[in-house]
């Protein structure tokens, strides 16, 4: 994507936010976004891509036994994935299972989809489905209790974040989760926990200060001038902190009120195409449900 492309596309939000009736000293700090070029297409994933699709396409396939093909048609899958080729990882996971059904990451990967789907019966069944194959699966957990979350299940989402935080406590991210959930019930405590949270476990990772966002210490002003791309780690590329930064912003706006800020935000979070990202993944399902409040908010009953 090219720079006045970029240019172009924040104008227009800003100009959206602005007709909303959410412009002018409120809206000041939107200023100061930052843009970058969306996550480029990976080559090397594209060329691995091409490879297995030789072998699985090939005669010499029957010559594999069904435990390497599950893993060919797992990976090729995780890599449509990566690359934003959700119909395509679909049928190869579906593929996967055809010839292990006992593929946990599978099955994961399925729920994942099913809950950016907002098909919440079917997330339930694969997660259980990977639980019950490999009870100490490192996201199952998560993975559910976000689908919980969206589903307004908010006992099972708590239940299963406060498992997946127990089992890194330093984990930023593991926290916010957790504090979503926690919000719904009780604002003030879920408050009070994230902050207890902040104080115990808060180490110098840049997703610490995401809890302080949420928490107020850091201003939604003071954060898009000072952290968007501050001490990027050496592995971390722009669009990823991008993505991640205006999901939290637009986290943020939602609890305050401010759909149409929080619909910008997650907008942007969209735009940076790091589709392994799960801010990246639940982006579109916020901006449908930030424009479902809207239509109601300006057509009421």
């Amino acid at each position: 994507m090219n720079k006045w492309w970029l240019s172009i596309t924040v104008a227009l939000l800003l100009s959206a936010c602005a007709s909303n009736g959410n412009g002018n000293a409120a809206d000041d700090s939107l200023s100061d976004l930052v843009v970058s070029a969306p996550q480029p297409m990976n080559v090397r994933y594209q060329l691995e891509i091409a490879k297995l699709t030789e072998i699985l396409t090939s005669h010499h396939s029957e010559e594999i036994d069904n435990q390497q093909l599950a893993e060919f048609w797992f990976r090729r899958a995780a890599l449509y994935d990566a690359l934003g080729l959700s119909i395509l990882a679909r049928f190869d996971f579906n593929m996967a299972l055809e010839f292990n059904p006992g593929m946990a990451d599978a099955y994961n990967y399925l729920g994942i989809h099913d809950t950016q789907n907002q098909q919440f019966d079917y997330a339930f069944e694969a997660f259980e489905a990977a639980i019950e194959l490999d009870p100490e699966h490192p996201y199952a957990y998560l993975n559910r209790g976000i689908t919980a979350y969206y589903d307004n299940r908010m006992t099972l989402a708590i239940d299963d974040l406060q498992r997946h935080f127990n089992a890194d406590p330093s984990d930023p991210y593991r926290s916010l989760w957790l504090f979503f959930a926690e919000q719904h019930s009780d604002d003030k405590a879920a408050r009070i926990a994230l902050a207890q949270r902040r104080l115990s476990h808060a180490t110098s990772e840049w997703g610490w200060v995401l809890n302080d966002l949420m928490l107020g210490v850091v201003t939604e002003r003071r954060f898009l001038q000072q952290y968007l791309g501050a001490n990027l780690a050496a592995d971390e590329t722009m669009a990823e902190r991008l993505c991640e930064a205006y999901f939290y912003l637009g986290k943020l706006k939602q609890l305050e009120g401010n759909n149409e800020r929080a619909l910008v935000y997650f907008q942007l979070a969209l735009s940076t195409n790091v589709f392994t990202f799960l801010e990246h993944r639940y982006a579109g399902l916020e901006i449908e449900r930030s424009q479902q409040i809207l239509e109601l908010s300006r057509n009421p009953q």
